[in-house]
């Protein structure tokens, strides 16, 4: 972690409340936002800190439960990233990056708006959907606040079993209560959401959607996890990213077997009863090379997740889903100038579910 060393003034700032250092990085942030000449780089002063990027508090004082902001940057236009410290997480402080809408004033405690989550996939983070893609760019995006948090290299948006255990990290609970009521209470998110992602995060959207039912009115997963009990392969194919930087890969869902129940709990096949009644946008490509591809190119990940998403799109329809929107293109691999595209097709469906003109 970058270390910082404390401002002056820390000796007074130590004895202010939470919610008064939130009330001054809000109006720091403010500042930011509304000038009239912002720098693409700039940043907004963060809470007072201490040298290791911690928060000050006043002698004898618990650190809260939950979540808090640490830290807020403005990156670029509209792009202002949270650092964000969870008790989920152990403590551990992770960014957000938001993309804002025309208008947004998180010191307006009274204007809520739209709310679009966006997930990233496996070895991606908070950074990859500005960084790939041309989603800051997007005309209708500027009526919705954008949240795209971080969730690990290979978080898999679940609270990891650890061996019974469970505790850090548990990126479930981080995202869908920790980040939410803190977006909701201080940041301008509203009660209106939408969840779309990519590979590892389209799992997540469709696990989000499934497994905390009315938190998302639409659900939208490109190239995603669909099915990870489909067959041996694809167990064993989930399994090899559990393990990935040498992690241990039980600690994620536990054996596929004798953790049988929690590896159903986490399958999106399993749970199609509870996304039936909502919108849901499916897209994969069967991964030979497509239009997008250099020539010759090969996925045997795409082809897999592509049995899986037919799959799920199987049982949706078997349970009696009524508003499934599939786009399985045949020719492409797993790369994101297909999810840009498919961002771009899926959204009239997601911004209509939030009542957003697209």
């Amino acid at each position: 972690m970058q270390r910082r060393t404390a401002p002056q003034g820390a000796a007074v700032t130590a004895v202010l409340t939470l919610r008064a250092r939130i009330r001054l990085v809000l109006a720091a942030l403010l500042l930011v936002v509304l000038a009239p000449t912002t720098p693409a780089l700039a940043a907004a002063p963060p809470p007072t800190a201490t040298t290791a990027g911690e928060p000050t508090l006043a002698p004898g004082t618990q650190r809260p439960h939950g979540a808090e902001v640490v830290a807020v940057t403005q990156v670029a236009d509209r792009q202002i990233d949270l650092s964000v410290r969870s008790t989920a997480l152990g403590g551990r402080t992770v960014k957000v990056r938001l993309l804002t809408p025309d208008g947004w004033n998180p010191a307006d405690r009274d204007r809520h708006w739209p709310t679009f989550w966006l997930l990233h996939g496996c070895c991606g983070d908070y950074t990859s959907w500005t960084a790939r893609t041309d989603v800051a760019d997007i005309d209708s995006l500027r009526k919705v606040l954008v949240v795209m948090p971080e969730a690990g290299w290979n978080g898999w948006y679940s609270d990891w079993w650890n061996h019974g255990r469970g505790g850090d990290p548990a990126w479930e609970t981080f995202h869908t209560v920790e980040l939410r009521h803190l977006l909701e209470r201080d940041w301008g998110a509203g009660r209106n959401r939408v969840v779309a992602g990519l590979s590892m995060g389209g799992q997540g959207a469709l696990l989000y959607t499934a497994r905390h039912p009315g938190m998302f009115k639409a659900t939208a997963a490109y190239s995603g996890s669909a099915h990870p009990l489909l067959d041996d392969e694809s167990v064993n194919r989930i399994m090899g990213f559990f393990a990935g930087q040498g992690n241990d890969p039980l600690r994620v869902w536990g054996d596929p077997v004798a953790q049988r129940r929690i590896w159903q709990d986490h399958d999106p096949v399993h749970l199609a009863k509870r996304l039936k009644s909502v919108p849901v946008y499916l897209s994969c490509g069967d991964g030979t090379a497509g239009p997008l591809d250099p020539p010759g190119s090969t996925s045997a990940l795409e082809a897999d997740f592509n049995r899986q998403n037919h799959a799920l799109a199987a049982e949706l329809k078997r349970v009696g889903a009524k508003h499934l929107t599939t786009n399985f293109y045949g020719p492409g691999t797993h790369a994101w100038p297909y999810w840009e595209r498919e961002l771009h097709a899926s959204l009239p469906m997601l911004l209509g579910a939030l009542r957003v003109a697209g």
